[in-house]
């Protein structure tokens, strides 16, 4: 059977995805003030952060139309998307909203929507994952089925350079941050298991918060030696294979993927941000 992956663009590709026909990148749109950033290949990350450092308020972004996902859904004969977390993004929303339209014009069809529950390297994570299944020649329903139960054990960690972005958007207060910053501490924040953001750890200064977060990861990892860990950098990657160091160091997995934050994800993230998932 014929299969596609749709990714929102809040998903991290690799070069090798990049390059793969199975993966398709449905973009979101960035809003720097009355400035439109298209979230696709075309994404220029050196001139977005410089926009978003320059820029007093947060960006906003506007996900994807249902129309944006239904013109993929004739390409094969299982179509699977993968979005950003529903807590996150409407994009859950209008992938289910497309998934209804197109049964309610054409009938049964096998499209599947994956609420991530996560973000980034989350949503990379699962699309592997999907992949992998639907190329050893599993069938879609044991393929959803499967993927559902990987992404509810999947875990969600990431480090921040700067909280900027999380105190621009509310979800920090301002003398929260203000502290943060004054004491030279990074946070490590998890996603709840529902697509919520929670803090899980800090250390004073980034070599800290690193080990702080390869420690939350070995605590928490479900059957590492069998799994990928996933690691998204915005803009740092000698950060990324510092991180890949320090998780090894605590935990054996089976292989790692290291890529680079796509716009959305360099949204959230900010400059020399890090996110894993495993």
């Amino acid at each position: 059977m014929s299969y596609r992956i749709l990714c929102d663009s809040c998903t991290d590709f690799t070069e090798e995805m990049e390059q793969d026909p199975h993966f398709i990148r449905i973009p979101l749109i960035l809003h720097i003030g009355d400035y439109d950033i298209t979230d696709d290949e075309t994404f220029d990350q050196q001139d977005f952060l410089k926009r978003t450092a320059a820029y007093p308020d947060c960006p906003k972004s506007s996900c994807p139309s249902p129309e944006k996902y239904m013109q993929y859904f004739d390409q094969a004969d299982d179509i699977y998307i993968v979005t950003l977390s529903s807590h996150l993004s409407g994009s859950f929303n209008s992938a289910e909203l497309a998934v209804k339209m197109y049964l309610e014009e054409h009938g049964t069809k096998n499209l599947h929507v994956f609420d991530s529950k996560s973000a980034s390297a989350g949503q990379s994570l699962i699309a592997l994952e999907i992949k992998k299944r639907a190329d050893s020649g599993m069938d879609f329903l044991q393929i959803v089925s499967e993927t559902e139960n990987f992404l509810n054990t999947m875990g969600t960690k990431f480090v921040l350079e700067t909280l900027d972005i999380l105190q621009k958007n509310g979800r920090l207060s301002n003398l929260t941050a203000t502290l943060v910053n004054i004491l030279n501490l990074k946070l490590v924040m998890t996603s709840n298991g529902n697509g919520q953001i929670e803090k899980c750890g800090q250390g004073r200064g980034m070599k800290k918060a690193i080990l702080k977060l390869a420690d939350a990861v070995a605590a928490d990892a479900v059957s590492p030696a069998e799994r990928t860990l996933f690691i998204s950098h915005c803009n740092n990657p000698e950060r990324a294979l510092e991180v890949k160091e320090a998780v090894l160091a605590k935990t054996a997995f089976k292989n790692v993927v290291i890529a680079a934050t796509g716009g959305i994800s360099s949204l959230y993230a900010a400059d020399g941000g890090i996110v894993v998932c495993y």
